[in-house]
Protein backbone atom coordinates (compact mmCIF):
# COMPACT_ATOMS: atom_id res chain seq x y z
CA UNK A 1 0.00 0.00 0.00
CA UNK A 2 2.83 2.26 0.12
CA UNK A 3 3.85 2.72 -3.34
CA UNK A 4 0.03 4.05 -4.44
CA UNK A 5 0.23 6.35 -1.24
CA UNK A 6 3.88 7.46 -2.00
CA UNK A 7 2.28 8.35 -6.01
CA UNK A 8 -0.71 9.91 -4.57
CA UNK A 9 1.00 12.41 -2.41
CA UNK A 10 3.46 12.98 -4.71
CA UNK A 11 0.67 14.13 -7.83
CA UNK A 12 -0.75 15.98 -5.02
CA UNK A 13 2.30 18.04 -3.75
CA UNK A 14 3.60 18.89 -7.27
CA UNK A 15 0.30 19.50 -8.41
CA UNK A 16 -0.57 22.28 -5.63
CA UNK A 17 2.46 23.55 -5.89
CA UNK A 18 2.07 24.82 -9.21
CA UNK A 19 -1.39 25.60 -8.71
CA UNK A 20 -0.64 28.36 -5.76
CA UNK A 21 2.42 29.50 -7.02
CA UNK A 22 0.71 30.85 -10.47
CA UNK A 23 -2.48 31.66 -8.42
CA UNK A 24 -0.57 34.00 -6.28
CA UNK A 25 1.68 35.02 -8.74
CA UNK A 26 -0.17 35.82 -11.91
CA UNK A 27 -2.99 38.02 -13.04
CA UNK A 28 -5.73 36.47 -14.90
CA UNK A 29 -4.89 35.53 -18.26
CA UNK A 30 -1.07 35.88 -17.83
CA UNK A 31 1.48 34.12 -19.66
CA UNK A 32 4.95 32.76 -19.68
CA UNK A 33 6.41 31.62 -22.63
CA UNK A 34 8.94 28.68 -21.54
CA UNK A 35 9.86 27.63 -24.99
CA UNK A 36 8.69 29.58 -27.68
CA UNK A 37 5.12 29.07 -28.62
CA UNK A 38 5.40 25.66 -28.46
CA UNK A 39 5.14 25.37 -24.16
CA UNK A 40 3.29 28.21 -22.33
CA UNK A 41 2.50 28.40 -19.03
CA UNK A 42 -1.15 30.77 -19.28
CA UNK A 43 -3.35 31.18 -16.44
CA UNK A 44 -6.77 30.41 -16.62
CA UNK A 45 -9.49 29.53 -14.33
CA UNK A 46 -12.44 26.92 -15.02
CA UNK A 47 -15.93 25.91 -13.19
CA UNK A 48 -15.95 22.62 -15.12
CA UNK A 49 -14.59 19.39 -16.13
CA UNK A 50 -10.68 19.32 -16.72
CA UNK A 51 -9.12 20.78 -19.80
CA UNK A 52 -11.35 23.83 -19.34
CA UNK A 53 -14.50 22.51 -20.42
CA UNK A 54 -17.57 24.33 -18.58
CA UNK A 55 -20.79 22.56 -17.08
CA UNK A 56 -24.37 24.44 -16.36
CA UNK A 57 -23.72 27.16 -14.06
CA UNK A 58 -23.28 27.59 -10.62
CA UNK A 59 -26.20 24.68 -10.15
CA UNK A 60 -23.65 22.38 -12.71
CA UNK A 61 -20.59 23.26 -10.51
CA UNK A 62 -22.61 22.56 -7.50
CA UNK A 63 -23.64 19.20 -8.89
CA UNK A 64 -20.33 17.92 -10.56
CA UNK A 65 -18.63 19.14 -7.39
CA UNK A 66 -20.40 16.53 -5.49
CA UNK A 67 -20.09 14.41 -8.44
CA UNK A 68 -16.39 14.39 -8.26
CA UNK A 69 -16.33 13.71 -4.36
CA UNK A 70 -18.83 10.46 -5.08
CA UNK A 71 -16.60 9.45 -7.67
CA UNK A 72 -13.00 9.33 -6.12
CA UNK A 73 -14.75 8.14 -3.33
CA UNK A 74 -15.40 4.80 -5.22
CA UNK A 75 -12.23 5.19 -7.49
CA UNK A 76 -10.22 5.23 -3.72
CA UNK A 77 -12.50 2.39 -2.75
CA UNK A 78 -11.49 0.77 -6.15
CA UNK A 79 -7.72 1.35 -5.60
CA UNK A 80 -7.43 -0.22 -1.42
CA UNK A 81 -9.20 -3.05 -2.66
CA UNK A 82 -6.37 -3.53 -5.98
CA UNK A 83 -4.02 -3.20 -3.27
CA UNK A 84 -5.38 -5.69 -0.67
CA UNK A 85 -5.97 -8.48 -3.47
CA UNK A 86 -2.34 -7.87 -5.15
CA UNK A 87 -3.19 -6.94 -8.36
CA UNK A 88 -0.41 -5.82 -11.24
CA UNK A 89 1.24 -2.93 -9.88
CA UNK A 90 1.76 -1.43 -12.68
CA UNK A 91 -2.14 -0.74 -12.99
CA UNK A 92 -2.55 0.17 -9.37
CA UNK A 93 0.17 3.04 -10.57
CA UNK A 94 -2.38 3.94 -13.11
CA UNK A 95 -5.36 3.59 -10.75
CA UNK A 96 -3.03 5.90 -8.34
CA UNK A 97 -2.46 8.59 -10.95
CA UNK A 98 -6.12 8.69 -11.23
CA UNK A 99 -7.12 9.35 -7.92
CA UNK A 100 -4.47 11.67 -7.36
CA UNK A 101 -5.65 13.82 -10.27
CA UNK A 102 -9.22 13.73 -9.44
CA UNK A 103 -8.23 14.86 -5.74
CA UNK A 104 -5.75 17.67 -6.94
CA UNK A 105 -9.16 19.20 -8.75
CA UNK A 106 -11.35 18.03 -6.42
CA UNK A 107 -9.28 20.31 -3.71
CA UNK A 108 -9.24 23.58 -6.13
CA UNK A 109 -12.98 22.97 -6.38
CA UNK A 110 -13.63 22.37 -2.49
CA UNK A 111 -11.28 25.13 -1.05
CA UNK A 112 -9.53 27.32 -3.22
CA UNK A 113 -13.10 29.91 -3.55
CA UNK A 114 -12.29 30.26 0.75
CA UNK A 115 -8.87 30.47 0.84
CA UNK A 116 -7.72 32.92 -1.97
CA UNK A 117 -9.07 36.33 -3.15
CA UNK A 118 -10.73 36.69 -6.65
CA UNK A 119 -7.35 37.15 -9.62
CA UNK A 120 -9.69 39.11 -12.07
CA UNK A 121 -8.35 42.36 -11.13
CA UNK A 122 -5.30 41.34 -8.88
CA UNK A 123 -2.99 38.73 -8.00
CA UNK A 124 -5.03 36.54 -5.85
CA UNK A 125 -4.07 36.56 -1.71
CA UNK A 126 -3.74 33.61 -0.05
CA UNK A 127 -6.31 34.21 3.07
CA UNK A 128 -7.06 37.55 2.56
CA UNK A 129 -8.77 39.27 5.32
CA UNK A 130 -12.03 40.06 3.38
CA UNK A 131 -12.67 36.16 3.07
CA UNK A 132 -12.17 34.21 -0.07
CA UNK A 133 -14.03 34.82 -3.41
CA UNK A 134 -16.29 31.86 -3.16
CA UNK A 135 -18.20 29.40 -0.99
CA UNK A 136 -17.49 25.66 0.10
CA UNK A 137 -17.41 23.18 -3.28
CA UNK A 138 -17.82 26.87 -5.66
CA UNK A 139 -14.10 27.62 -6.32
CA UNK A 140 -12.16 26.99 -10.01
CA UNK A 141 -9.86 25.46 -10.86
CA UNK A 142 -6.60 26.36 -11.64
CA UNK A 143 -5.13 25.44 -15.37
CA UNK A 144 -2.04 26.81 -16.80
CA UNK A 145 -0.29 24.19 -19.28
CA UNK A 146 -0.28 25.49 -22.79
CA UNK A 147 0.61 23.76 -25.80
CA UNK A 148 -0.11 25.47 -29.03
CA UNK A 149 2.28 22.73 -31.23
CA UNK A 150 0.51 23.70 -34.22
CA UNK A 151 -1.69 26.41 -35.34
CA UNK A 152 -3.28 27.65 -39.24
CA UNK A 153 -6.15 27.85 -40.98
CA UNK A 154 -8.55 24.54 -42.28
CA UNK A 155 -8.98 24.28 -46.03
CA UNK A 156 -11.39 26.24 -47.55
CA UNK A 157 -12.81 22.63 -48.64
CA UNK A 158 -12.65 21.11 -45.10
CA UNK A 159 -15.94 20.46 -44.38
CA UNK A 160 -17.63 21.94 -41.01
CA UNK A 161 -14.54 24.18 -40.58
CA UNK A 162 -13.14 25.41 -44.11
CA UNK A 163 -10.88 28.41 -43.36
CA UNK A 164 -11.41 28.27 -39.71
CA UNK A 165 -8.17 28.82 -37.56
CA UNK A 166 -7.26 26.04 -35.72
CA UNK A 167 -4.71 25.34 -32.92
CA UNK A 168 -3.11 21.97 -31.67
CA UNK A 169 -3.23 21.26 -28.62
CA UNK A 170 -5.76 23.96 -27.79
CA UNK A 171 -7.17 23.21 -24.33
CA UNK A 172 -5.26 24.57 -21.18
CA UNK A 173 -4.90 22.30 -18.51
CA UNK A 174 -3.01 21.39 -15.06
CA UNK A 175 -0.29 18.84 -13.59
CA UNK A 176 -3.81 17.05 -12.24
CA UNK A 177 -5.34 16.69 -15.68
CA UNK A 178 -2.32 15.21 -16.67
CA UNK A 179 -2.01 12.76 -13.74
CA UNK A 180 -5.49 11.45 -15.24
CA UNK A 181 -4.47 11.64 -18.70
CA UNK A 182 -1.16 9.56 -18.33
CA UNK A 183 -2.81 6.99 -16.38
CA UNK A 184 -5.98 5.94 -18.56
CA UNK A 185 -3.41 6.12 -21.51
CA UNK A 186 -1.75 3.24 -19.66
CA UNK A 187 -4.69 1.18 -19.09
CA UNK A 188 -5.41 1.66 -22.65
CA UNK A 189 -1.56 0.78 -23.92
CA UNK A 190 -1.43 -2.29 -21.73
CA UNK A 191 -5.58 -3.90 -20.87
CA UNK A 192 -4.09 -7.24 -22.51
CA UNK A 193 -1.57 -7.14 -19.86
CA UNK A 194 -3.98 -6.23 -17.19
CA UNK A 195 -7.38 -7.69 -18.47
CA UNK A 196 -6.24 -10.23 -20.62
CA UNK A 197 -4.09 -12.17 -17.96
CA UNK A 198 -7.06 -13.33 -15.99
CA UNK A 199 -9.19 -14.69 -18.50
CA UNK A 200 -6.16 -16.64 -19.93
CA UNK A 201 -5.46 -18.61 -16.73
CA UNK A 202 -9.46 -19.05 -16.53
CA UNK A 203 -9.43 -20.82 -20.11
CA UNK A 204 -6.14 -22.98 -18.97
CA UNK A 205 -7.68 -23.92 -15.74
CA UNK A 206 -10.83 -24.77 -17.64
CA UNK A 207 -9.06 -26.41 -20.69
CA UNK A 208 -6.67 -28.34 -18.49
CA UNK A 209 -9.14 -30.09 -15.86
CA UNK A 210 -9.60 -33.86 -16.42
CA UNK A 211 -12.05 -34.87 -18.50
CA UNK A 212 -15.44 -36.35 -16.13
CA UNK A 213 -15.10 -39.86 -16.61
CA UNK A 214 -17.81 -41.66 -19.11
CA UNK A 215 -19.64 -44.66 -17.31
CA UNK A 216 -18.85 -47.93 -19.38
CA UNK A 217 -21.94 -49.80 -20.41
CA UNK A 218 -22.28 -53.45 -19.63
CA UNK A 219 -24.71 -55.02 -22.34
CA UNK A 220 -25.80 -58.28 -21.16
CA UNK A 221 -25.23 -61.13 -22.92
CA UNK A 222 -28.23 -63.54 -23.94
CA UNK A 223 -28.30 -67.12 -23.49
Amino acid sequence: MKKPILIVFLVLLVDQLIKIYVKTHFFLGDEFHVAGNWFIIHFTENNGMAYGMEFGGQFGKLFLSSFRIIAVGGIGYYLWRLTKQNEDKLYIACIALIFAGAVGNIIDSAFYGMVFSDSSYDVAKFMPAEGGYSSFLHGKVVDMFYFPVMEGHFPSWFPFWGSEEFVFFRPVFNFADASISVGVAMIILYQRRFFGKKKITNDTVINDAPAAETPVQTIPESN
